[in-house]
């Protein structure tokens, strides 16, 4: 009996081993399909990640220094803090999906709730820019509230700058550039979509520096006297 016994106890012995054995050659496959299965899911929210972002741009080409129009610099007399450069501040800012929404909703906002209007019939003068706090404004004061709307939502300053351009009926204009590790990128009152600079079709004039209070020159093409554009 004892013999028999003694043999069943090895043969369950040796059966409980081969479970144990399969059971962790099963548990094996299991973990690689696992593995399979969360890369496949990675792969594709990847995909979609990037599928979501807007066309890459690239950055636009700078050139010397450049005069700021007048309007500007009577607005940093009033408003010194938002002419400030502190290059403690990152130069470009992560292209993600959350920035790209946060873009669209920022300038969807200001596009819908400013009544555009020309300085003379605002302010009595040419040209000035200035928030548009009133409800009323035309491109630059646009162009100012969103960048204060994005700083306000964690944004660094010295990525969003402020730009001069010819647009398409060849008036001076004026935009807001994100400069992103993707490339640059723009908000205008125009139009709701984010734009690489290269698709606008506008002729980029100069923008804020980022390195200092002088603002940069980007294709020598003659500045415009004001930006007095809706």
């Amino acid at each position: 009996m004892r013999a028999v016994l003694d043999g069943l106890g090895r043969a369950g012995h040796v059966d409980r081993q081969g479970l144990f054995s399969r059971c962790a050659r099963g548990a094996q496959l299991c973990l690689v399909g696992a593995t399979l299965l969360i890369g496949g899911a990675t792969s594709q929210a990847q995909t979609q990640t990037l599928a979501a972002l807007p066309d890459a741009s690239a950055a636009i080409e700078r050139g010397g220094s450049a005069k700021p129009v007048s309007a500007w610099v009577e607005f940093c007399s009033r408003y010194a803090a938002e002419c400030a450069v502190d290059t403690a501040e990152p130069a470009v800012v992560p292209m993600t999906p959350a920035l790209l929404r946060t873009l669209q909703a920022v300038n969807r906002r200001v596009n819908s709730r400013i009544k555009p209007i020309i300085d003379q019939a605002h302010w009595g003068v040419v040209d000035r820019w200035d928030f548009p706090d009133d409800g009323f404004g035309d491109c630059e004061d646009y162009q100012l509230l969103k960048r204060r709307m994005l700083v306000e939502r964690g944004l660094p300053r010295r990525a969003l700058r402020m730009t001069v351009v010819i647009d398409e009926i060849g008036e001076g204009h004026a935009v807001l550039m994100v400069r992103t590790d993707r490339g640059d990128y723009i908000l205008d009152n125009k139009t709701t979509a984010i734009l690489p600079w290269q698709r606008t079709g506008y002729t980029y004039v100069k923008r804020e520096g980022q390195d200092g209070s002088a603002w940069v020159a980007l294709n020598g093409v003659a500045s415009p006297v004001t930006t007095a554009n809706r």
